[in-house]
């Protein structure tokens, strides 16, 4: 590594957070490809059918199969959309999720790199602020197409969105009042030495993980879909490759989220056993306790999977009732009773 130390301050920057990047994104994007072939066979044990068995052994082969026919099949714009935002709104969508990434702790440090993009001092606050955008790419397909299903699609959308982005950026006041910094590293410290902040704010957690659902438009909460009642809402006229990143969008989100509530409940890249509650000190512990993460994503992952085929979809005055009645109430005085104990503690 000593050509590595010859360069500039600036120039190792750019060059360890650009293989930051690309490991990332290494990563998250065959976890994207494959929780679609395991939502395919989750969905397959439970409805009793047997899925994708034919592409490679045990159907594995399936996902590179998918791609390949989204990259190969025509690409039609029909002549009624809104050309511009037509093709705009799908790269709206995918972006974000990547982006937000870009401040997860997946790790402690391998040598003397944190494991981490950017290590920002208001972590949390930049997630919510990026998160947010991705409904705009729902909302503008909705107005791009033109039609009406689409347009119904994205409205619910984003009323879906203002409802339980309220509730879950509420939902976390509470872990940052316990913990007294907005630095997601900080967070995962904390909980090394004091233990997993789902046992200290399960209320919080409850509202979160509700919220991310709503947040990725995954069942209960996929009104803006709705095949049913919107035969697909706002990406009914999308096809081949920007389909695709609607569809890739989408999976991307649940990583996101699941990627947050490990690092806020779950303690990040830490377990409670010695040598991995604390920052790596050898190459191998410093894989070991990204593979930990890696794992508990996964976990989140198969949840979202399973309660799509578990569990009714809300009608819609159910979806606004829940969010601004229930959550939003709860949220408040969630932070009400964890100001009050912490303010009695100390």
């Amino acid at each position: 590594m000593n050509w590595l130390n010859q360069l500039s301050p600036l120039a190792q920057l750019i060059l360890l957070s650009a293989a930051k990047v690309v490991g990332a994104i290494a990563v998250v994007m065959p976890i994207v490809a494959y929780a679609v072939y395991a939502e395919r066979r989750i969905a397959s044990f439970i409805q009793d059918r047997v899925g994708p068995n034919r592409v490679g052994p045990f159907g594995l082969l399936q996902p590179m199969a998918d791609g390949l026919k989204l990259f190969l099949k025509e690409d039609f714009v029909p002549a009624h959309v809104r050309k511009v935002y037509f093709w705009l709104a799908p790269a709206i969508v995918m972006i974000p999720s990547l982006v937000t990434l870009a401040v997860i702790p997946f790790g402690s440090q391998l040598g003397h790199e944190k494991m981490v993009i950017a290590d920002l001092n208001v972590g949390i606050l930049y997630t919510f602020g990026i998160v947010s955008l991705g409904v705009y790419g729902i909302v503008l397909a909705g107005y791009a197409a033109n039609s009406k299903y689409p347009f119904l699609g994205g409205l619910r959308s984003s009323a879906q969105m203002i409802s339980y982005e309220v509730a879950m950026g509420m939902s976390v006041i509470p872990v940052f009042l316990i913990i007294g910094d907005l630095n997601l590293s900080a967070v995962v410290s904390h909980q090394a030495e004091h233990g997993w902040l789902v046992c200290y704010a399960p209320v919080s957690f409850g509202i979160f993980l509700a919220a991310a659902f709503a947040e990725t438009n995954r069942l209960p909460f996929d009104l803006p879909e709705a095949e049913q009642e919107l035969a697909g809402g706002y990406n009914i006229e999308y096809s081949s490759m920007k389909f695709g990143l609607f569809f890739m969008g989408e999976y991307a989100n649940m990583v996101a989220a699941s990627a947050m509530m490990v690092t806020l409940f779950f303690g990040g890249w830490t377990l409670p056993v010695a040598g991995l509650d604390r920052p790596a000190t050898t190459l191998a512990l410093g894989l070991a306790q990204i593979a930990i993460f890696v794992a508990k994503l996964l976990v989140f992952m198969g949840l979202f999977i399973w309660v799509r085929w578990m569990w009714p979809r809300f009608r819609y005055d159910q979806l606004m009732d829940l969010g601004w009645k229930r959550f939003v109430p709860l949220a408040l005085a969630n932070i009400v009773v964890t100001a009050l104990v912490l303010w009695w503690r100390a």
